[in-house]
């Protein structure tokens, strides 16, 4: 295979290799580093020998992923306060017509679920990445991760039940979260507390994620009159922002609110819903995890 034509089959799959990195490590440097070693295995293979480029750039792509995903768990565990993905930027809305498969790609990669997949075992959030993100076969995730099917099988029973255990599945309107966002936004900045009690779970959650080096909370706040309590607090004060702005946009698979100090990423607050209420709100101010979001 010639350079060009190698550098094209790598460029054509490198969305699902993103995909896969970003969905098993949590964050965009690290699977742009998985995704470029990715690429040096690839440019010095014998190309001759592939049969199916895609399953074998996915097959590197989770490997180094894995093991990205060993190193990193100890870094997690000395960070500062609560630790949550970086957010990514989608576009489901516009490049994929399936409403189905939309579906299914935008709660892989929503925050909630990213959530729960850092206590899966690597092995087992690659199971689960595989078949249920992107739908591969059991003999292929098999072959991938150089496991028997049957224990492919239990391990994506395993993971399955797990994150099953700790969020169940729902069918989320995308229209209606934008709406219950936008509602949020307007309750908090006008100081609404009955009207943002309204929109919340009565057990709701709020968890910040600042590495220490932005102001948020250090602990999960919890129930709904704590929470409200603190988002009107925090937008009555600006939280410290200078010459704030804010819109939304398209993060994780579904609205997010991105707000701007002096034009430059300051945080990310995003919100799970489930049976029309907000039950969880997730605060993103690390510096370092919005650094990718400059151009949205």
């Amino acid at each position: 295979m010639a350079t060009d034509t190698a550098i094209e089959v790598f460029e054509e799959h490198r969305p699902v290799l993103m995909g896969v990195a970003y969905r098993m490590l949590g964050r965009m440097a690290d699977a742009e580093d998985v995704v470029q070693e990715a690429w040096l295995r690839w440019s010095g293979a014998d190309h001759a020998e592939v049969r199916e480029p895609r399953a074998y750039l996915v097959r590197i792509t989770t490997r180094l992923a894995i093991d990205r995903l060993r190193q990193i768990q100890s870094r997690n565990e000395a960070y500062v306060g609560p630790w949550l993905p970086e957010p990514y930027a989608t576009d489901f809305a516009d490049t994929v017509p399936d409403a189905a498969e939309r579906a299914v790609l935008a709660d892989s990669v929503s925050l909630a679920v990213l959530v729960v997949l850092e206590s899966l075992s690597p092995l087992e959030r690659a199971v689960f990445v595989l078949r249920e993100a992107f739908g591969f076969p059991y003999a292929d995730i098999a072959t991938t991760l150089d496991r028997s099917e049957p224990a492919v099988r239990q391990l994506a029973g395993r993971a399955r039940k797990h994150v099953d255990e700790r969020r169940t599945r729902y069918e989320v309107d995308p229209a209606l979260q934008r709406e219950l966002t936008e509602r949020f936004i307007a309750a908090a900045t006008e100081g609404d507390l009955e009207g943002l009690l309204t929109l919340l779970a009565p057990d709701v959650r709020l968890v910040g994620d600042s590495g220490g080096r932005a102001k948020a909370p250090v602990r999960a706040i919890e129930s709904a009159d704590k929470v409200s309590r603190f988002v009107i607090g925090a937008a009555k004060h600006g939280g410290g922002i200078q010459d704030a702005s804010f819109r939304i946009v398209e993060l994780n698979g579904g609205p997010a609110l991105l707000v701007l100090s002096a034009g430059k990423p300051d945080s990310v607050f995003q919100l799970d819903v489930a049976d029309g209420r907000i039950q969880c709100v997730y605060i993103v101010r690390n510096p370092e995890k919005l650094l990718s979001l400059a151009d949205v």
